[in-house]
């Protein structure tokens, strides 16, 4: 059936600065262009012009700044539980243990469908409120064949870009039974996963699956027509940066500890090295160096790793401030890998900018620069996001 919006023209009209993610569509690494309006029809952007533009319906913005909206390519969206008190006992000095997770599982496992999805869709109304337009949401909390398709077919509601996480750590049932565990993930759960997930991941890491449990994860998934994701060297030194590029994953996601090996590696594939900034600062691990990346010449995004263990924040902003403060970025690196990158990660060419041809998905900030999102760290400056050129939340979102 045919959109009564269909055909008709939006104009977000008196755009102060328009990031357009495009370096040869204006000023700086940037592309930035100044007193301009941004011309959207059936949700993707037609053109840029100057301000006073017209088209069907109008939206003023009023002289402040646009920017393409931020695309999260790592989030675990869809669990029950909170785990608060983990966080103030590692505050308080205690290690980051991936075994932690079990306490999710749990929780989950105990929790209605419709549970889950209203947790989910609070989870994820919150991110858009934070400027975020698309998400990954990844399984992992449930563990068994029918707990993951659930989670997986909540997941669905909120984004195509679901990614089943049955190698997230062993459960309780298979302790001491790693390789059967892994060998039921590559068979009943996957066949049960499959049908609900776009990518296939696993948690390369001592205390979870090693390199040769997660290629077999990654392996089964990809033969049965998912792309490949995985966490690599978050908690020390491992294979699994190795692993994602030797494998053709589409990103290798915290990527904590790098030595020079991983960085050539990333530097000469299509990986995208995804930084998690914000799981460093809640597990006190060191930042990592994003500039000898940058230099080496791979592809960087920022994402949050919304998740109730180690990073349950939805603030894209926090991250870039983390980025720009902790891991040697400038504010426009940070701001593209907030964007193109994450777009890059999850291999969507029509996110992550704003120029003639990509989705209309963006931010309008009440501040006359994007500088303002490290600036004034921790202020929500997001007056409207808008996804497809419709508003899905903001400072002044009603529907919210």
């Amino acid at each position: 059936m045919t959109s009564p919006d269909a055909g008709r023209s939006v104009v977000v009209d008196d755009i102060g600065l328009l990031v357009t993610n495009e370096p040869a569509l204006g000023d700086g690494p940037l592309g930035v262009r100044r007193n301009v309006a941004l011309v959207i029809v059936d949700g993707d952007v037609i053109s840029i012009e100057p301000a006073g533009a017209i088209a069907d319906r109008r939206i003023d913005a009023g002289g402040r700044c646009v920017i393409p909206g931020f695309v999260d390519s790592h989030t675990h969206l869809v669990f029950a539980g909170d785990r608060g008190d983990e966080f103030a006992a590692r505050m308080a000095g205690a290690p980051y243990r991936a075994g932690g997770i079990r306490t999710t599982v749990d929780a989950t496992r105990g929790a209605s469908d419709d549970e889950l999805r209203t947790l989910t869709s609070a989870r994820r109304a919150e991110a858009a409120r934070a400027g975020i337009t698309t998400v990954e949401i990844k399984s992992g909390y449930g563990l068994t064949a029918s707990h993951e398709a659930r989670c997986l077919h909540v997941a669905q509601d909120f984004t195509a870009h679901t990614t089943f996480l049955g190698a997230h750590v062993v459960p309780a049932e298979f302790e001491g039974r790693t390789d059967d565990y892994v060998h039921h993930v590559c068979t009943e759960m996957l066949a049960a996963a499959a049908p609900h997930a776009r990518w296939i991941d696993a948690f390369c890491e001592v205390g979870a699956f090693d390199v040769d449990q997660c290629r077999a994860v990654l392996q089964a998934g990809m033969a049965r027509g998912l792309g490949g994701r995985l966490h690599a060297n978050q908690l020390g030194h491992g294979p699994g940066v190795q692993l994602a590029v030797e494998l053709g994953c589409a990103s290798a996601d915290h990527c904590t500890y790098l030595d020079d090996d991983d960085i050539d590696a990333l530097a000469s594939s299509d990986t995208v090295a995804t930084f998690l900034p914000a799981a460093d600062f809640s597990t006190r691990q060191p930042y990592p160096d994003a500039r000898r990346v940058l230099e080496a010449g791979a592809t960087i995004a920022i994402a949050t790793n919304c998740n109730p263990g180690s990073s349950y924040t939805t603030s894209m902003a926090f991250c870039i401030a983390l980025a720009v403060r902790d891991m040697r970025m400038t504010i426009e690196e940070a701001i593209q890998a907030a964007t193109l990158g994450g777009a890059a990660a999850l291999r969507r060419p029509d996110l992550g900018r704003l120029a003639p041809g990509a989705r209309a998905d963006l931010v309008l900030l009440d501040a006359p620069s994007y500088a303002h999102l490290v600036y004034r760290p921790g202020v929500p400056l997001v007056h409207r996001t808008l996804a497809g050129g419709v508003v899905i939340g903001g400072l002044d979102h009603v529907g919210h």
